[in-house]
C-alpha cells in the first residue's frame, strides 16, 4: 500500500509540474505573437485543459481505490484483532560476565591492548582526573561482548580491582534500573531504593576510595544526558571431541569454511555448532560447497543478532539497507552509483534479501534454453506484482522479458554485465509495461543503438544509467518528458552525437554524467537553465550560439560541484578573455580545503587567487600554470599545511610577494613545501625587511626537484625554521653549493 500511495503522490506532482511547463510554454508563445487582447487560456489550448481535467479525474479515482483498500485493511485488523508488528521489538538477550566457550581465537592483540589500558598505574594523570573509559565499538556479531568477558575474567584484572561489576544495559538506557543493578552487585542484595538521587548516594558510599571496574554491555543509546547521569554517579574514584587424526583430515576444509564466513565471529560460531556433529570428510565438503548462508540453522541463529541492529535503524535507513538486496551477492558496488540510488553499503547480503524476499528479485538466465525469467516462473501473478526491485543477470542470448513484464509495479530494474542481442526490439514493450520505474540501469549494453520514444512513458523515472552503451547514437526528444529525472548517466557513450533540444524541461536534473562523450560537439542551450544541476562532467563550448551553450552560459550553473572539464575554449573569439571568464565563474567555495589548479593559461592570477579569501585551505597544488611569472601571496593562508608548485615555466624569481603583505607571519602552519620541475627559476630570496617576520615556523620537509638554474635557498628557510628533511634532486647548482657547505662543516 505504501508503494501505491507513493506512486499516486508522485503522479500528481508530475501532473502539476507538466501543467506548469505547458502553461509557461503557452504564455511564451502568446507573448511572442504579441497578442493584445486578453483571452481565456483554454481558448488557445482546449486539448490541454481537457488533459488536465482527465488527469485529475484519473488520479482521484486512484486515491479513491487506495482509500477503499485501506478501509478493508482496517476492518480486517479489527475483525481478526491484528496487532502492529512494531508493537513487539525483537527479544534482547541478557548477557553476563560468564564466558560460556572454552577457548577464544584471534583476539589476543585486542585483549592485550585493553588490559594495558585497564591495568595502568594509579599515578597516571588521565586516571587522576576522573573516570577512565575504554570503548569497544562495532557492528552486531563482531564479538564485542566476548572480548569484554575475556578481559573481565582475566586473573590480573581480578587482582587489580577491588570491585568488578557487569551490567547488561540493552535498550532503553534507564539510569535508575542501571543504578539499581550496580548497587545490587555491590551489596549482594536487591536495594529497596527507587529514587535516582538515593541510589547515586548509596553507590558512591560503596565505591568510595576503591578501584573498580564496571562493564556496560549492549549499550545502544547516544544520548549524552542519560550517560551523564550515570557518569556523575561513578565519578568519585578511579574507574577503571574428535581424534587428532580426524582433526588433521578436516583442518584444511575447515579453514576454507572459515574463510567463507568473512571474519564474522557470530557466523563462525553458528557454523561450528552445525559442524560439530558431522564427522566425515564428505559432510564437511558438502557444507563447503553449499550456499551456507541460506541454511535454516544459520538464518535462525544469526538473524536475531542482526534484527536487533536493523530494528534500531531509523525508517529511512531501513529502506536504504533493504534496497541493497537488489544487487547480486559479492557485487562490487560503485560508490557514486550507490549514492545515486540512495543506498548504503551492504555487508550481509542474505540478511537484506531475507527482509525483502517479496520485494526484491534477481533473475538469472545463464545458459537457460527456456529464456529469461525461467528461475522465477514458480512465482504467482500476485507475487510478481509485489516485486519492486529486480536485477537481470547474464542476459547474453535471450533478449526476452517475459517475467519482467509481469512486474507491473517495479521501481528498480538493473542489468548486471548483460550484453543482449537485439535488445532494441524488446525495450519499447518493456517501457510500456513498467510505467512505475524509478531507476533504470541499462549500462554496458552494446547492442542499444537508440532509445525508443516509449521512454517518455516512465513518468516516475529518477535515475537512468546508459553508461558504456558504445553503440548508442541518439536520445529521443521524449526523454525530456521525464520531469522527475534526477540522474542521467551517459558516460563513455562514444557514438552519441547530440542531446535532445528540450533539456530545459528536466527541471529536477541534478547529475548529468557525460565524461568521454567524444562525439558530442555541443550541449543544448537549455542545459544552462537547469538550476538544480550539481554534476556536469564536461561543458562544451559550441559554434552554434543560438541553439547550443556558449562560455557565458556557464555562469548560470551556480550549483556545480566535483570535476568539470571545459572543451572548446578555442572557439571563443578572445581566448584570454574566455580563460578569465572561466576562472571567475569557477571561483571556489570559501570552505574549500584541498584544491589543485592545473594549466591556468592567463598571465595574471585572478582576483580570488590574489585576495586569498580561501582561509580554510590545508593543501594546495599549482601546476603547469605557464603563463604566470610570479606566485600569489600564499603566505597569507592561515592553515595551509602542504604546498606543491610544479612546472611553472615562466617563474624566474620568488621574493616577498610569495610571503604576502602581513607584517607578522607568513605560512604559520606550513609543514611541507615542494617545488618540482621549475626549469627557469633562478632566485629565491627573503629580504632584510622581511627577516623580522615569523616565516614557516612549522616547516619540517622541503623538496626541490628539477630546478637546474636555482642558485641557493634563503638562509631564513635553512636556519630559522624547524626544517628536519631537505631533499634536492636534479638541481645541479644547488647540489654543488650545499655539498661544498657540508664538506666545509
Amino acid at each position: 500500500m505504501a508503494y501505491q500511495m507513493d506512486d499516486v503522490v508522485d503522479e500528481w506532482s508530475t501532473a502539476v509540474l507538466r501543467s506548469s511547463q505547458m502553461e509557461g510554454a503557452e504564455n511564451a508563445s502568446i507573448n511572442s505573437k504579441k497578442k493584445k487582447k486578453k483571452v481565456s487560456y483554454c481558448v488557445f489550448s482546449p486539448c490541454l485543459c481537457f488533459k488536465q481535467v482527465a488527469s485529475r479525474g484519473a488520479i482521484a479515482l486512484k486515491i479513491k481505490a487506495i482509500k477503499q483498500q485501506l478501509d478493508v485493511i482496517a476492518s480486517q485488523r479489527t475483525r481478526f484483532n491484528f496487532i502492529s508488528g512494531l508493537s513487539e521489538e525483537p527479544q534482547r538477550f541478557i548477557t553476563t560476565s560468564r564466558l560460556d566457550i572454552p577457548e577464544v581465537y584471534g583476539r589476543d592483540m585486542d585483549k592485550n591492548t585493553i588490559l594495558s589500558r585497564l591495568l595502568i598505574s594509579e599515578t597516571c594523570q588521565e586516571i587522576q582526573s576522573g573516570i577512565y573509559i575504554v570503548s569497544i565499538v562495532g557492528t552486531g556479531g563482531m564479538g564485542k561482548t566476548t572480548l569484554a568477558q575475556l578481559v573481565y575474567n582475566h586473573p590480573d584484572v581480578k587482582d587489580h580491582f577491588d570491585e568488578r561489576i557487569w551490567i547488561c544495559v540493552s535498550d532503553p538506557f534507564d539510569p535508575i534500573r542501571i543504578s539499581r543493578d550496580i548497587l545490587e552487585i555491590l551489596q549482594g542484595e536487591s536495594p529497596n531504593l527507587h529514587n535516582l538521587e538515593a541510589l547515586q548516594q548509596k553507590i558512591q558510599m560503596c565505591i568510595a576510595g576503591k578501584k573498580f571496574l564496571i562493564v556496560l554491555d549492549d549499550v545502544w543509546t547516544e544520548n549524552h544526558q542519560l550517560w551523564g547521569q550515570l557518569k556523575r554517579t561513578l565519578n568519585c574514584g578511579p574507574f577503571f571431541e574428535k581424534s587428532r587424526e580426524k582433526v588433521e583430515e578436516l583442518k584444511e576444509i575447515g579453514e576454507k569454511i572459515a574463510d567463507k564466513c568473512k571474519g564474522l565471529p557470530l557466523a563462525i560460531k553458528t557454523l561450528a555448532i552445525l559442524m560439530r556433529l558431522k564427522n566425515n570428510k564428505e559432510e564437511w565438503e558438502s557444507i563447503l560447497n553449499s550456499e551456507v548462508w541460506q541454511l535454516d540453522e544459520f538464518e535462525r541463529d544469526i538473524s536475531p543478532a542482526l534484527l536487533l541492529s536493523h530494528y534500531d535503524l531509523p525508517p529511512a535507513i531501513k529502506r536504504c539497507f533493504s534496497y541493497c538486496a537488489v544487487f547480486p551477492k559479492d557485487t562490487v558496488i560503485e560508490v557514486d552509483k550507490l549514492i545515486k540510488l540512495w543506498m548504503m553499503h551492504d555487508i550481509v547480503h542474505d540478511f537484506a534479501k531475507f527482509l525483502t524476499q517479496n520485494e526484491c528479485c534477481i533473475i538469472q538466465a545463464f545458459d537457460m534454453p527456456q529464456g529469461i525469467g525461467f528461475a522465477e516462473e514458480r512465482r504467482t501473478k500476485a507475487s510478481f506484482q509485489k516485486v519492486r526491485h529486480a536485477t537481470l543477470i547474464g542476459l547474453q542470448r535471450y533478449p526476452k522479458f517475459v517475467s519482467t513484464y509481469k512486474m507491473k509495479n517495479l521501481h528498480t530494474l538493473l542489468h548486471e554485465f548483460s550484453v543482449i542481442a537485439s535488445i532494441d526490439e524488446a525495450l519499447p514493450k518493456l517501457f510500456q509495461h513498467l510505467t512505475c520505474l524509478r531507476a533504470l540501469d541499462l549500462q554496458q549494453n552494446l547492442s542499444i543503438t537508440e532509445l525508443p520514444k516509449e521512454i517518455g512513458k516512465l513518468m516516475h523515472l529518477k535515475y537512468l544509467n546508459l553508461s558504456y552503451c558504445y553503440s548508442l547514437t541518439e536520445l529521443p526528444e521524449t526523454i525530456c518528458d521525464l520531469y522527475n529525472l534526477q540522474t542521467l548517466n551517459i558516460r563513455e557513450c562514444i557514438a552519441l552525437v547530440e542531446l535532445p533540444k528540450a533539456m530545459d524541461k528536466l527541471v529536477n536534473l541534478r547529475h548529468l554524467k557525460n565524461f568521454l562523450t567524444v562525439a558530442l560537439e555541443g550541449l543544448p542551450k537549455g542545459i544552462s537553465r537547469l538550476n538544480s544541476l550539481q554534476t556536469l562532467e564536461k561543458f562544451i563550448v559550441s559554434n552554434d550560439g543560438d541553439n547550443e551553450c556558449q562560455i557565458g552560459d556557464l555562469k548560470n550553473l551556480n550549483n556545480l560541484r566535483g570535476e568539470l572539464e571545459i572543451r572548446g575554449l578555442r572557439k571563443v573569439e578572445d581566448a584570454r578573455e574566455g580563460i578569465k571568464y572561466v576562472a571567475e565563474a569557477l571561483q571556489p567555495h570559501l570552505n574549500l580545503k584541498s584544491p589543485a589548479i592545473w594549466s591556468y593559461g592567463d598571465t595574471e592570477w585572478h582576483d580570488w587567487m590574489m585576495r586569498l579569501s580561501l582561509t580554510q585551505l590545508k593543501t594546495l597544488e599549482l601546476s603547469h600554470c605557464n603563463g604566470c611569472s610570479y606566485i600569489p601571496p600564499l603566505g597569507e593562508l592561515p592553515v595551509l599545511e602542504k604546498l606543491e608548485i610544479k612546472d611553472m615555466k615562466s617563474v624566474k624569481y620568488i621574493g616577498g610577494e610569495f610571503l604576502g603583505s602581513s607584517s607578522t607571519t607568513a605560512f604559520p602552519k606550513l609543514k611541507k613545501l615542494i617545488f618540482h620541475n621549475m626549469k627557469e627559476w633562478e632566485k629565491w630570496e627573503v629580504k632584510e625587511e622581511e627577516e623580522g617576520m615569523s616565516i614557516m615556523s612549522c616547516l619540517s620537509l622541503s623538496k626541490i626537484r628539477g630546478c637546474p638554474k636555482l642558485e641557493e635557498l634563503p638562509d631564513h628557510v635553512l636556519q630559522r625554521t624547524p626544517l628536519q628533511e631537505l631533499v634536492i634532486t636534479d638541481s645541479d647548482i644547488l647540489l654543488q653549493r650545499y655539498k661544498q657547505d657540508m664538506e666545509e662543516e
